[in-house]
């Protein structure tokens, strides 16, 4: 599943994060590579380490707790801390596919990266190329969003940033465990929820039919998550 989730930040939110990276120091992003995806990545990135990139993780983790959208998507049970990078002068990230295990910078805590998500915080006018491209079993998709909106999509998914020809692209990454590991049960759960969700503003929260849905939804959940 690719999910397009809009307005995870605010206007404002997005123009504060770009005022403390406009002074914050940079880094090569091929400090935070895998051995594969070092030959092919060519962009800048906020050490993870840093004050800025720490209190603008938290700006961002706390906007994806207040997202009905990303929770119901994604059921996480951990995210990576945030970061940030930026791409421009035809800085570009070829083909790759993420690592399967991440760990959080300064622990020993590591995580599965059942979902990549990508926060854009450039307006997609400001500059050329940068389209974040995602293989997927149904084909190939071109993605380059809106200033604080949001793409979800499956970790295990061949995808790229093509070249940044003009201007700059600038935005924020992070990999999620779920609590439901297969990905078709976390598809199958996101249509219920939103379908239970559907019912529920068109006949209000005491339908019957919804109840019970409802209840298979958590019922499936007991059965299927990992805590």
């Amino acid at each position: 599943m690719l999910l397009c989730v809009p307005d995870v930040l605010t206007p404002e939110q997005v123009a504060h994060c770009r005022q403390v990276m406009a002074g914050a120091a940079w880094q090569d992003g091929r400090e935070t590579a895998g051995a594969q995806s070092a030959q092919v990545k060519l962009n800048m990135q906020l050490p993870a380490e840093s004050k800025a990139a720490r209190d603008l993780g938290d700006i961002v983790l706390d906007a994806l707790a207040r997202s009905p959208l990303f929770l119901s998507a994604a059921l996480p049970l951990r995210i990576l801390p945030p970061m940030f990078n930026r791409y421009s002068g035809g800085q570009t990230f070829g083909v790759h596919v993420d690592n399967a295990i991440r760990t959080v910078p300064g622990s020993a805590v590591r995580i599965r990266t059942d979902l990549s998500a990508t926060l854009f915080l450039a307006d997609p006018e400001s500059y050329e190329g940068g389209e974040l491209v995602v293989e997927t079993l149904y084909g190939t998709n071109a993605v380059k969003l809106p200033a604080g909106h949001l793409v979800l999509y499956p970790a295990t998914s061949l995808h790229c940033v093509t070249p940044v020809t003009a201007g700059e692209r600038v935005g924020c990454f992070f990999w999620v465990q779920s609590m439901i590991r297969d990905e078709g049960a976390r598809t199958m759960l996101f249509d219920l929820d939103r379908t239970i969700q559907e019912l529920q503003a068109e006949r209000g929260l005491e339908d019957p039919q919804s109840v019970r849905l409802t209840g298979i939804y958590h019922n499936l959940i007991r059965q299927w998550a990992e805590t």
